[in-house]
């Protein structure tokens, strides 16, 4: 008896593989990997300065595995209602929702239980402040940007860009179990870092969102306006910035690279005046992931230098 795999077993096998892989892969792309990650990296940092030292390994690691979980359910649920936009914008139009390498239901499906097991997590191992916090940014998140602000004002990603600040309040509240001033205030440096951040990114795509009827601040307005606009914000990012060191007690250190950071930040968007090209506003958009990495990682290391 011959029992060599016939060809077109093997070929059906190799397709089916393939296409479980090209599906997963399109789950995890839901969940907008690079975004979590720039969530997590202003999380750790802020658990760092809450206790004053360095947390246990666990509490960071179910800390970051809720936060993570919740942020991908939030941004599985944004490409579920975005679908329609995603399809006609050059930028997201390979997006799973878009190709159907995921379907809306699965894709609701995978969000919601992304959020429950977020909320149990975070509840059962970490507290319940945590948790309540990481569902909120979510529900913000979705309901208040997604679904009304991005398609209905220009000032969308100013308001809706609280949900990306509220990871520090889930770990400060992870180590405390109450807030205080100290992650407010890191929750206004987020807050106020997120439109030139993104606006940056929408000189860039501004005819995508044009054609696709989102009217971010770039597509609706003269250049000259998004310039001040990212002008005024950058300015304000850097006085709340230098107020860090003193109400996190991190010292004169810190202080002093919070200035130069925000002196390098205001230095490329004042630069737009003169020019305002995509490349120029791209280097801006690469500088600012920089700028928000570089300051909340020196801020952890001067909790722990500060505070052995």
């Amino acid at each position: 008896m011959d029992c060599s795999p016939r060809v077109e077993d093997v070929g059906g096998s190799l397709a089916t593989a393939a296409s479980w892989s090209v599906r997963m892969k399109g789950y995890v792309a839901l969940t907008k990997p690079r975004i979590i990650e720039l969530l997590l990296i202003t999380t750790v940092p802020t658990m760092f300065v809450a206790a004053r030292r360095l947390p246990s390994v666990g509490l960071i690691a179910l800390t970051l595995a809720g936060g993570a979980l919740a942020a991908g359910g939030a941004n599985a649920m944004n490409m579920v209602y975005d679908r329609d936009i995603d399809a006609i914008m050059e930028r997201t139009k390979d997006r799973p929702l878009v190709t159907g390498v995921v379907t809306p239901r699965a894709a609701l499906t995978f969000a919601i239980g992304l959020e429950i097991a977020s909320f149990l997590l975070l509840w059962t191992t970490v507290n319940l402040l945590s948790a309540v916090l990481a569902i909120s940014a979510t529900a913000f998140y979705v309901f208040v940007y997604t679904m009304w602000l991005k398609r209905s004002s220009s000032q969308n990603i100013v308001i809706g860009g609280a949900a990306g600040a509220v990871p520090v309040l889930v770990g400060w509240s992870a180590v405390t179990g109450h807030l205080a001033l100290a992650p407010v205030v890191m929750f206004g440096i987020i807050f106020l870092w997120t439109p030139p951040h993104f606006w940056a990114l929408a000189v860039r795509y501004r005819d995508d969102y044009a054609n696709a009827k989102v009217p971010m601040l770039p597509s609706t307005t003269g250049i000259d306006t998004v310039v001040r606009n990212i002008i005024a914000y950058t300015a304000a990012l850097w006085l709340l910035s230098a107020a860090l060191a003193p109400v996190a007690h991190l010292g004169p250190v810190f202080f002093g690279i919070t200035m130069v950071l925000g002196a390098a930040f205001f230095w490329r968007s004042w630069s737009l005046r003169k020019d305002a090209s995509s490349k120029r506003a791209m280097k801006l958009f690469g500088f600012s992931i920089t700028y928000l990495t570089v300051l909340f990682v020196s801020m952890g290391i001067a909790a722990v230098v500060r505070h052995p």
